[in-house]
């Protein structure tokens, strides 16, 4: 069996289950476990670990395959396999450690919430953080912690405060129900904290200045741009699953007072034609960017600011594509998409959501427009 064909075995199951998922504001144990297994959550783990260590592209389809499928799902995949990527940076050792079990769950938050300080061969962290998608499930967690001397950050030479992500034990943080949101509820990214607790230093890294101990063009990406091409990735195939739940409804459906189908009428196929072409866009933008920057990283070249920019342009403009084509679905569809009974409502909401994860949100634009200007950019977090 191959991670494609048991991936395809999954999505309908996945699909079926999504209004399950919401209800219950959470990844249902059991298929997160199926997931795992079908190793969703081991795209990006190094092959000398056990694990699958996917080209970036096909991590990415995998990726838009099952937010197509149920996007809360896709974004649970989305942050299991972005997390596991921190095992091309570690110690083989340690990393086989951590993320060799192929039933292993793994999650964490980039954003560096926490604080650590320096304590023998160590640190001791102490932090809460937000958006801690898929925790419940996981079997080891990671956060983002501002190194702290003297009581203050530890600043970079770029004047940023220095941070590593520290990896513990899931069974060592205190989830806390905090996920009550409008669009991908079912992701349980609900806040984790945790209080005093030693990290051996053995079990962190630095997504800024560490490089990487696992050999491939997949530890050559850029960890950001990766991130960022994930939430794209869930977002299209949220949005390109919104068209076919629009198409499927529209054969069927008659306007009040009308003798044709929706599918019939002139506005609803303009309207359909352009959605199809502004997402067909997106993704092809995608697929070029991400096709050129694996081109440099087998060659064994440093991707360079500009391709990690348009990396991150890609990724920004696919997602808020994919949220206008989701809201146009909807709009499309009328009266029929306000009901919790149609799909269309849920890919609304979900896409929305997306669209405020702060590696897609507007800032991106101005971060990447310095770069196409050719101005002095801080290329840390691009």
């Amino acid at each position: 069996m191959t991670l494609q064909t048991d991936v395809a075995a999954l999505l309908p199951e996945i699909a079926e289950r999504a209004p399950e998922t919401e209800k219950a504001r959470r990844l249902p144990a059991d298929l997160a476990a199926k997931m795992a297994r079908a190793g969703l959550f081991h795209m990006m783990v190094p092959r000398a670990i056990g694990g699958l260590e996917c080209d970036a592209a096909t991590a990415l389809s995998m990726m838009r395959r099952v937010g197509a499928a149920d996007a809360a799902a896709g974004w649970c995949t989305m942050i299991a396999a972005t997390s596991a990527y921190k095992a091309g940076f570690l110690e083989p050792s340690v990393a086989q450690s951590i993320y060799g079990a192929r039933d292993s769950v793994f999650g964490g938050v980039f954003a560096p919430m926490g604080r650590a300080v320096v304590e023998g061969d160590g640190y001791r962290v102490n932090g809460r953080w937000a958006w801690a998608s898929g925790s419940a499930n996981c079997t080891w967690l990671a956060g983002g912690a501002v190194i702290m001397a003297d009581g203050k950050p530890k600043l970079l030479e770029n004047g940023m405060p220095d941070s590593r992500m520290v990896i513990f034990p899931a069974a060592e943080a205190e989830l806390l129900d905090t996920w009550h949101a409008s669009g991908l509820a079912g992701t349980g990214s609900g806040d984790m904290q945790v209080t005093d607790l030693f990290v051996p230093a053995s079990h962190s890294v630095s997504l800024m200045h560490d490089t990487a101990t696992a050999d491939g063009p997949l530890y050559r990406f850029p960890t950001f741009g990766l991130l960022a091409l994930g939430i794209a990735s869930v977002a299209l195939g949220n949005a390109a699953a919104a068209v076919d739940d629009l198409v499927a409804l529209a054969a069927t459906k008659k306007p009040t007072g009308g003798r044709r189908t929706l599918a019939e009428r002139g506005m609803a196929q303009a309207d359909l034609a352009r959605a199809t072409a502004s997402l067909g866009g997106a993704l092809a933008f995608v697929e070029d960017v991400v096709g050129k920057a694996w081109a440099e990283a087998e060659a064994g070249n440093d991707l360079g600011t500009e391709i990690r920019a348009g990396l991150r342009l890609a990724a920004t403009h696919a997602t808020r594509t994919s949220a206008d084509v989701a809201r146009s679905m909807y709009d499309i569809a009328g009266g029929d998409s306000v009901f919790l009974s149609s799909p269309l409502q849920r890919r609304f909401r979900d896409a929305h959501t997306m669209t405020q994860h702060m590696m897609v949100n507007g800032s991106t634009y101005e971060l990447t427009g310095r770069v196409l200007f050719g101005l002095p950019t801080d290329a840390t977090f691009i």
